[in-house]
């Protein structure tokens, strides 16, 4: 039988906790047997989870001879890594033992070095975060997670889903994960990634800034068919100029910004009327529903149509 050892770091949080040893306790194989045989795992007898404190059954001894260790997301995201986990966590991957985390469990894993040089996810709030404490590591924040072989890692809350479901298929078949899958009341995959989820607000500007108006008047005429030089006209400056302020005060192009303010309100329509997606890519400035689409998928991961079907 598969083991799958569960480890509880000090302020986990216990959805991220719960959903490995919900999902991989009630896989069943084609001829009823469990699949899974699950230990959680802590440094200490107890673990302060911020809400309640658990007592782990197994010490880091219960992570040797493990198929799989799954790190849950930690509250604490910089905290310093215990030696003695780091430690258990380097034996256990040069034993060839597959290690996942959920959540911002990545950022414990990522201290142990073993995602040097992978490409990595992680809750999209955390991302800059994880990109910044570990330059070393290339993180994705728009998946749903990341299998990089022995190493996967997933984004936040109902992601660790997909990544536990995506394990089971690649353990025991389509069929055991789709039962799984039914069990947990998921789908076996979900369309699009995680970049769906994520708040895109515009490139902020300070207030009393050169570009403020610019700005007030950039989101008053979002259906504007707009060129940089009818910007730069209307803020009375150069092309170049323009395209300078932008740089220092936003950090991006005064098209840029435009687009970003396009889908964001292209967002909040689809959530919000039931104008159809042709209406609201008119709306918001696009010339064509094909131009539209395509824009908003490349900034969301997802059509306007699933979007909607998500969140309206």
């Amino acid at each position: 039988m598969h083991t799958v050892a569960v480890l509880a770091l000090d302020q986990v949080i216990p959805f991220d906790l719960a959903t490995p040893i919900e999902v991989f306790t009630r896989t069943r194989l084609p001829d009823g047997r469990p699949g899974y045989q699950i230990r959680v795992c802590a440094e200490r007898p107890e673990i302060d989870t911020g809400s309640f404190t658990l007592r782990a059954p197994w010490g880091l001894e219960g992570l040797k001879g493990a198929d799989t260790i799954i790190v849950p997301g930690t509250a604490a995201l910089v905290a310093p890594l215990a030696p003695a986990v780091r430690d258990a966590l380097r034996a256990a991957a040069e034993d060839g033992t597959r290690i996942a985390s959920i959540c911002t469990g990545t950022f414990p894993l990522a201290a142990t070095g073993l995602l040097d040089g992978l490409r990595v996810t992680t809750h999209w709030v955390a991302a800059d975060a994880l990109a910044a404490a570990h330059p070393e590591i290339e993180v994705d924040p728009d998946v749903l997670y990341v299998d990089n072989g022995q190493f996967l890692t997933s984004a936040g809350a109902a992601a660790g889903l997909d990544l536990c479901l995506h394990m089971i298929r690649g353990d025991y078949g389509s069929a055991v994960a789709a039962d799984a899958a039914r069990l947990s009341v998921m789908p076996l995959e979900r369309e699009g990634g995680q970049a769906q989820f994520i708040v895109h607000d515009y490139a902020p500007s300070p207030q009393g800034s050169t570009l403020e108006p610019v700005l007030i008047w950039l989101q008053g005429n979002l259906g504007a068919d707009l060129t940089l030089a009818d910007i730069a006209a209307h803020a009375g400056t150069s092309t170049r100029t323009l395209m300078r302020r932008f740089r220092e005060q936003t950090g991006t192009t005064p098209l840029q910004w435009l687009h970003r303010a396009r889908i964001r309100q292209a967002q909040h329509l689809l959530e919000t009327t039931r104008h159809s997606v042709e209406r609201i890519g008119t709306q918001v400035g696009f010339g064509s529903p094909t131009a539209f689409r395509d824009r908003f998928k490349r900034t969301t991961g997802v059509s306007p149509h699933a979007y909607r079907r998500t969140f309206s």
